[in-house]
């Protein structure tokens, strides 16, 4: 199943009879962010900076020292 040029000129008219000329130029750049977000989020890449673990764990609270008894 071959796509040539008269199928994609059809597709192309079609298109623009559905979407309009005008609203063409915003799909085109949603579709080209989602694809390049995608693509970062498959290869790990992102605009958050990564969380750095300290090397030592949370220390514990102390325990509550009750009042010595007489």
């Amino acid at each position: 199943m071959n796509i040539g040029p008269l199928e994609i000129g059809i597709l192309i008219v079609v298109v623009l009879l559905l979407f309009g000329s005008r609203k063409l130029p915003e799909i085109g750049s949603s579709l080209g962010q989602s694809i390049r977000g995608f693509g970062k989020g498959i290869s790990g890449d992102s605009d958050e900076p990564a969380a750095v673990e300290s090397s030592t764990p949370a220390s514990e609270p102390a325990p509550k020292q009750s009042p010595p008894n007489e």
